[in-house]
This record gives structure tokens, C-alpha cells and sequence, in this order.
């Protein structure tokens, strides 16, 4: 997946096109693809970016209201429930005995740093989940759990957001996380290289500064590996798809405390840029009655 000697890379997605981070800057580079899912598709993993021209260089302190979703061009978005201990052990649940799995809308992807409209006419909880990302870089089916990395091309953070109330409502997971707004990823993807230990990649998640979640994937239920096994039994994975790993202890739902106009979550995934997002009020409406939350994350 990358060429012999070659440096990992980390890669955003900009309205100037695909760029390397180097340091304190972005090396804007020479290719023809508007996405990291994009160049992934090719099946030459991250390869292309290494041995791309450097168009011109931008500091990244100038690339406010310049960074795209990094991963919008991706063929689906797979997310898991339950998946930590900790949250297992918070809720009271039995650790379930296979992946509670779900797809999730692209429609839903903001760009990072994007305002997000919180549909308050319609839903009284909506809530914030971090974690980590794995992106595919090669097809997977019925791939083996020792042979998962291998088709693995990087990491990324994501908010997977959840309407608790509408989940309770519909049973339908799909629907209570696929607003507009409500499924962040990036902000950059990061080469699977780069990833001191793939069994131990840290997530972190702020609300307005303070951290709400701790953790990380030596925690997760079913690690990476077998998630992506058992997965893959079932449904092909391509190039440039994404399969989130579950949320650890910590939400909004497991604190009675969802969120409002004006909030601001940051999601922090080992060597991954940070993801941001802010949450602003629809004109107009009367905020939903929230009625009962549903325990699935």
C-alpha cells in the first residue's frame, strides 16, 4: 500500500485540491482527484500521493473555510454499536455476541470546521459519539481477521451523531444518524503507516473544550480486525470505504447533557488533524419534546 522508503502520508481534502501536510503547512498536490476516497478507488492505496508533483504550498493556519470532507466520495459508511466495555459496563448491557452493525448516509458528511444545523423542530437529542475511522484500501471479502490490515489503507476521527429520541422512536439507526450534518470525518486521513500501534489508536472528545470521552480501540468489543472479519462475511468492502469502530463511554446520552446551539465538539484520533464541528439553530421552529432516549449507541 505505499512505496518502499517512502514517508506515510496525511492527507486533506481542499478547494484546491488533495494536499499533504508537511509540517506547518499543506503541500498541494499535482493529482486529478477531489478526495482521498477518490484516490483510493484507483486500488493504488496511497502510492499516487507520494509521487505527486508539489503544486505550491499553503501554511495550514491559512486554510480556514478551505478544507472539504475528505472522504465524500466514498462508496458507504459502516458504523457498529456498542462496541467498548466501558460503555457496555455504563449502560448495564450484556456485551452483544456479534457487531450491532448499521450504514449510515454520505449525505450526512459536513466538511470539518463546518456549522451544522441542529433540526430542533424535529428531534430534542441529538448527540455527539467520537471515534476512530478505519479506510479501506483494499476489496475485502470474507478476508480473514489476520489479514485485515493488510486491506487497510489509513485512519480518520468521526462524530458518528446520533438523534437519541428519534432512534428510540424508529428502531431505525440509519435514520437517527443520517441528518444533515451528522456524520464528520477527517479532518485528514492518515497512512496506516504512520500509526504507532493499529490495536491502540487513542480517541479523544471535547464539548466547548472539556473532555466528554477518553479511550481507545485496545478497549473496543470486537477489535478491528474481527469487526472488519465478521463484516465482511456478509458485504464487500472497496476501496475507499469506511467502517467506523463505536463510541466509548462519555456521550451526551450517558451524561443527560445533549447538545445545544452554540456547542463546538472536537474529535482527536492519533496523528489525525483534529475534527471540529459547531452547532448552530435552525430559523424558526419549536424544538421537539425529546421524549425517551434509546440505550444503542
Amino acid at each position: 500500500m505505499r512505496l518502499r522508503g517512502a514517508a506515510p502520508v496525511n492527507l486533506i481534502a481542499t478547494t484546491d485540491g488533495l494536499a499533504r501536510i508537511d509540517g506547518t503547512e499543506a503541500a498541494l498536490l499535482d493529482l486529478p482527484f477531489d478526495d482521498v476516497a477518490a484516490l483510493l478507488a484507483t486500488g493504488d492505496g496511497f502510492a499516487p500521493a507520494h509521487t505527486a508533483a508539489v503544486r505550491r504550498r499553503i501554511p495550514l493556519a491559512d486554510l480556514d473555510g478551505k478544507l472539504l470532507a475528505p472522504l465524500a466520495a466514498t462508496g458507504a459508511v459502516w458504523g457498529v454499536g456498542l462496541n467498548y466495555h466501558c460503555k457496555a459496563r455504563l449502560t448495564g448491557r450484556p456485551v452483544p455476541p456479534d457487531p450491532i452493525v448499521f450504514l449510515k448516509a454520505r449525505s450526512a458528511m459536513p466538511a470539518p470546521d463546518a456549522d451544522v444545523v441542529l433540526p430542533l423542530d424535529r428531534i430534542g437529542q441529538p448527540d455527539y459519539e467520537g471515534e476512530v475511522a478505519v479506510v479501506v484500501g483494499r476489496r475485502m471479502q470474507d478476508t480473514p481477521a489476520d489479514e485485515v490490515w493488510q486491506h487497510i489503507a489509513g485512519i480518520t476521527a468521526a462524530n458518528d451523531m446520533t438523534a437519541r429520541d428519534a432512534m428510540a422512536a424508529t428502531g431505525n439507526p440509519t435514520l437517527a444518524k443520517s441528518f444533515a450534518g451528522f456524520g464528520a470525518l477527517g479532518a485528514s486521513v492518515l497512512d496506516l503507516t504512520a500509526v504507532p500501534d493499529p490495536a491502540d489508536i487513542p480517541v479523544e472528545t471535547l464539548v466547548n473544550g472539556a473532555v466528554r470521552q477518553s479511550s481507545s480501540t485496545a478497549s473496543l468489543i470486537f477489535d478491528v480486525p474481527e469487526l472488519l472479519a465478521r463484516l465482511t462475511r456478509f458485504v464487500v468492502l472497496q476501496p475507499g470505504d469506511v467502517v467506523l469502530t463505536g463510541t466509548p463511554a462519555g456521550t451526551g446520552q450517558d451524561r443527560d447533557d445533549f447538545l445545544r446551539p452554540g456547542d463546538q465538539v472536537e474529535v482527536r484520533v492519533g496523528g489525525v488533524l483534529p475534527l471540529r464541528t459547531r452547532f448552530v439553530a435552525r430559523d424558526g421552529g419549536t424544538p421537539a419534546d425529546p421524549g425517551p432516549s434509546d440505550p444503542r449507541s
